[in-house]
């Protein structure tokens, strides 16, 4: 017997600049139906960049859906078929000011898979060089640069909550 769900009808619910929210009408494998809340996203990229005298390059932010300030790796949405290493070089000179020569492929995973349909490339930036931060008009960031020891005793110590940006130090701490 398959578990998987078939989806009968589709009813679109919003179409936004970030995100869309469609419900879905599905057929579970007892044949019993269910509805299923899907939110669709084009994708993101976090980058982790290590600057030449080995700190983190990370942002803080205010984040309205958790009303609160975060403490997280540079990031950004992916536009329509954007080449995911080309949105990497693009959202960490925007948000840092930063280039680098070296990116290196993390990994990719689903941030929240019960809802969305959100898929984030990770990358580690080295070989950097400094320039002006772009952010978008309305993204207010706060640059801040801390050792790599500190960065994992801040996730350690629960100061640093942002999934993306803890998987991202956990695996470049790996390949270093």
């Amino acid at each position: 017997m398959s578990i998987a769900e078939k989806t009968l009808k589709t009813e679109r619910i919003y179409e936004g600049k970030v995100i869309n929210l469609r419900v879905d009408t599905v057929e579970l494998p007892d044949k019993k139906y269910s509805k299923r809340e899907i939110v669709e996203h084009p994708g993101a990229v976090g980058i982790i960049g290590i600057s030449n005298e080995g700190q983190v390059i990370l942002v803080r932010q205010y984040r309205k859906a958790v009303d609160d300030f975060l403490l997280e790796i540079p990031a950004g949405k992916m536009e329509p078929k954007e080449d995911p290493l080309e949105c990497a070089r693009r959202e960490f000179k925007e948000e840092t000011g930063y280039s680098a020569s070296n990116f290196h492929f993390l990994s990719q995973c689903y941030t929240s898979p019960g809802f969305s349909n959100e898929k984030i490339f990770l990358y580690k930036a080295e070989n950097l060089f400094k320039g002006i931060a772009e952010p978008d008009e309305d993204e207010y960031i706060e640059i801040v640069k801390i050792g790599f020891t500190k960065a994992l005793a801040k996730i350690a110590k629960g100061e640093i909550q942002d999934c993306k940006t803890i998987m991202a130090i956990l695996m470049a701490k790996e390949t270093r």
